[in-house]
């Protein structure tokens, strides 16, 4: 079982290719490129957020084993780690978008969620569904209006 797709290439240029794509996303937040290469991005990018909302000194080392340049350790520590606190995963989505010309490949655009310029909005965390009165079930129809028992009236005590 391998740890990750080959991708066509030797295991240090792949590596390489893999921290440059994660550090360019967590940089930029949206990046395009081929929907094999944004599958193994994603695996990665989430796993470095995880680090960042760990907040540690051990979590920092690891993130920064993988991913170039301090700016974007900074980010994952502050920004996205504060924007994602109450998220359990998934951090980031990939939508398909077209067929290159060059060489036919699908590409995808992937792309950090609940954030601003998202090209599609996440849904809202829990949605309530619409409250709707109960019905009288002798209200339903027509016909059954006609065939309904007559509703009682009230008698009050000053009728009495």
């Amino acid at each position: 079982m391998t740890k990750f797709r080959k991708l066509n290439r030797p295991t240090g240029h792949r590596m390489s290719m893999l921290r440059t794509m994660v550090s360019q996303l967590v940089k930029h937040e949206r990046i395009e490129t081929t929907v094999a290469k944004a599958k193994e991005v994603r695996r990665l990018a989430d796993n470095m957020v995880q680090f960042g909302k760990e907040g540690t000194l051990c979590a920092a080392r690891q993130a920064a084993a993988f991913v170039r340049g301090d700016d974007v350790i900074h980010k994952l520590f502050t920004e996205l780690a504060y924007r994602y606190k109450d998220r359990a995963g998934g951090y980031t989505r990939m939508l398909r978008t077209r067929i290159r010309v060059g060489d036919a490949a699908p590409m995808a655009y992937i792309e950090f969620i609940d954030r601003e310029n998202e090209l599609r909005q996440s849904k809202p965390p829990n949605p309530q569904p619409p409250q709707r009165p109960a019905m009288d079930p002798w209200t339903r129809s027509r016909l059954s209006r006609q065939f309904a028992p007559p509703k009682e009236e009230k008698i009050s005590d000053s009728d009495c």
